[in-house]
């Protein structure tokens, strides 16, 4: 049966003022084609619905019975249709959001403090997750989507790319390297190297990046966390690789880059030092979700603002055009 909506509201136009001309004018519809929905419907149907005279148009009592089954049933999917429209608006729930520890500590506390103000109605839930537990649980349905450093076995996730961030050599202002303005790869051949352990989205790349450039490093010690690794150089056990994002931000632990005080022994606070690696290798921090997936209007609400929190970072997606170093190019979307 190929009965339209259109159709059913002619009907009941015509049920309601007794004539095609008025209803008609009360719908916008010519009374030709009023005339010729009415037919169309009745042929459907194989029913009469309307006997027509010179004069008036009445219902039949098949016609009769329709029209007050319809019009309350026209009048609930209209309501239907509103509230549903209205849940394409709102703005409010619950979204839950995994990310790896460097990206948790230091790009999300503000997406959420952002969120709070910006969206008062939606709780914005933060899963923080190693790189490799943080991706299961996009792809498991666990969390509405995810923040992660680009990396290879994502394929099968929808990616967005946000910003860039160059790895950093980071040792003691003791070190040798510490009043150097840069560091290349083949100089840290032989150093004792303190890195985050595999779970982290940033090992693999550099990693990879030592093996291209003939730095043959002694692995000192591989943890979980970027606060240990800092710690860990500061107690002399070795130098370290870090994305620039994980530097931290704490009392107690300052880190100094060329220009702010690195260079300068009079400087009273400064224990470590971050120096920029040549050739320059940056991480890709993207946005993941699952394929085939409609994020809830609140979470891609929450997605858009990530976008433009990050779009205003020293790392912004701009830099990821940059050719030199090794800029990881994320899975394209599908």
């Amino acid at each position: 049966m190929n009965i339209s909506l259109r159709q059913l509201k002619v009907f009941l136009a015509v049920a309601e003022h007794g004539s095609f001309s008025r209803a008609g004018e009360d719908i916008g519809l010519t009374q030709p084609a009023v005339s010729r929905c009415i037919r169309e419907l009745e042929q459907e149907l194989g029913l009469k619905l309307v006997d027509r005279t010179t004069r008036e148009v009445t219902l039949t009592e098949v016609g009769a019975s329709l029209s007050a089954t319809l019009a309350r049933v026209l009048d609930e999917l209209e309501s239907a249709l509103r509230d549903t429209h209205g849940l394409a608006e709102e703005r409010r729930g619950r979204v839950r959001v995994a990310s790896a520890p460097t990206i948790s500590a230091n790009l999300m506390p503000e997406c959420i403090s952002a969120c709070a103000a910006q969206y008062p109605d939606i709780t914005l839930m933060l899963r923080d997750q190693v790189q490799t537990l943080a991706t299961d649980s996009v792809r498991h349905g666990e969390v509405d989507f995810g923040v992660i450093v680009a990396s290879e076995g994502t394929d099968d996730l929808v990616g967005e790319p946000i910003m860039v961030e160059p790895f950093l050599v980071v040792c003691d202002r003791s070190h040798r390297f510490a009043k150097q303005a840069q560091v290349t790869w083949k100089a840290l051949n032989g150093e004792k190297l303190v890195l985050l352990d595999y779970a982290s989205g940033s090992r693999p790349l550099i990693d990879r990046a030592l093996a291209e450039h003939g730095a043959y490093c002694q692995i000192a010690q591989e943890v979980g966390h970027a606060i240990t690794v800092f710690r860990m150089v500061e107690a002399g056990i070795g130098i370290s690789i870090m994305p620039a994002l994980a530097l931290p931000a704490m009392p107690g632990l300052t880190v100094a880059t060329p220009g702010n005080g690195a260079e300068n022994p009079a400087v009273t606070g400064v224990r470590l030092v971050a120096l920029p690696l040549v050739p320059q290798l940056d991480r890709t921090i993207m946005l993941v979700r699952r394929k085939n997936r409609t994020l809830s209007p609140a979470a891609q609400s929450v997605w858009s603002l990530i976008q433009q929190i990050t779009a205003n970072t020293p790392h912004a997606l701009a830099s990821a055009t940059q050719t030199s170093g090794h800029t990881i190019t994320p899975p394209k979307h599908p």
